[in-house]
């Protein structure tokens, strides 16, 4: 089985493209501007006919489109998020029409929760910042484009090489800096927030059931941990794993932290249909995933996390 994986130098990308190499039968192959890449190719700037012209060459029998835009204007977001989606979608109706397509989407796209009640994937979309609405509108591009696709909407992704533009990536370079300096202060937005956390494993995992599947599958599968999770005790749990001796100041002046974050208090995914669709669950608890980034963090262990995929409000 011949899989073309877009954005395989990415976070989730990356996890995914590690998943599915451990697969017997697979064959995995990368799309993106990355060297690395067996495929150049560009969503935000490519159009339909070089995307399709990409999509002759690598002939796959599915696509998973983990590339994409989590920060910058809104220009930027939709000319990645939005159009690059819709493009993809059109190259691959002229030029891959029985491959499936795998999207990774996200959960900004349902907007602020309810407390105490996990959404569904038949719940209404509102969301409530450029980013999400860019991947709703990428959603849309997908479910209606005619081909053998599912979206997966991804809760908020930690694991190791977690990007420095979303919280736990962030919050760990930051306590790498503070290491050695026990009177560190370190000055936070407000971290009152709850968020869905799934480890990035367990998102790979899901991704590559979802393109294996025979069948047709749900239209729109929620990913996550499946529990509402005090952003403040990730924060306090990497410090632990750090052996951070120093202070953690929180502020609700809007100076520091996301507002993307601020506008949505509560966040929780219902996945119960993602469990009977493609029989997945995740096994990965927080502590794990927290482990992992920490691990990944260390000077030694490789570059500077980055890339697209997180989803961390």
């Amino acid at each position: 089985m011949r899989i073309l994986v877009l954005g395989p130098t990415g976070f989730l990308g990356g996890h995914v493209a590690e998943h599915l190499r451990t697969l017997p039968g697979v064959r995995v192959l990368g799309a993106g501007r990355s060297a690395a890449a067996e495929f150049d190719l560009d969503l935000a700037g490519d159009s339909v006919k070089r995307l399709a012209k990409t999509l002759e060459a690598a002939a796959p029998d599915a696509v998973i489109n983990c590339a994409g835009a989590t920060g910058g204007d809104a220009v930027t977001l939709a000319e990645v998020n939005s159009r690059g989606t819709a493009a993809l979608c059109a190259a691959m109706q002229l030029a891959a029409p029985a491959a499936r397509l795998v999207h990774l989407g996200s959960a900004a796209e349902y907007g602020p929760g309810i407390p105490d009640v996990p959404v569904t994937e038949s719940d209404p979309t509102r969301p409530s910042a450029p980013y999400g609405a860019t991947k709703l509108a990428a959603t849309v591009a997908v479910t209606a484009s005619g081909l053998d696709a599912v979206v997966l909407r991804v809760g908020n992704p930690v694991g190791a090489r977690a990007p420095l533009a979303g919280l736990p990536g962030r919050i760990a370079a930051l306590l790498r800096e503070a290491a050695d300096d026990p009177g560190a202060v370190l000055r936070l937005g407000d971290l009152s927030a709850y968020r869905d956390f799934v480890d990035a494993r367990d998102v790979a995992r899901a991704t590559a059931l979802a393109t294996t599947a025979e069948g047709p599958l749900p239209p729109v599968l929620n990913i996550g941990g499946g529990r509402a999770v005090p952003v403040r005790s990730l924060v306090y749990r990497l410090a632990e794993l750090a052996a951070f001796e120093g202070r953690i100041e929180e502020t609700t002046d809007g100076s520091a932290g996301s507002a993307r974050s601020a506008a949505v208090s509560w966040q929780c995914s219902d996945i119960s249909l993602a469990a009977s669709a493609l029989d997945w669950r995740p096994v990965h608890p927080l502590g794990d995933s927290l482990a992992a980034l920490w691990a990944a963090s260390a000077p030694h262990a490789g570059d500077t996390p980055g890339g697209e995929g997180d989803r961390t409000p």
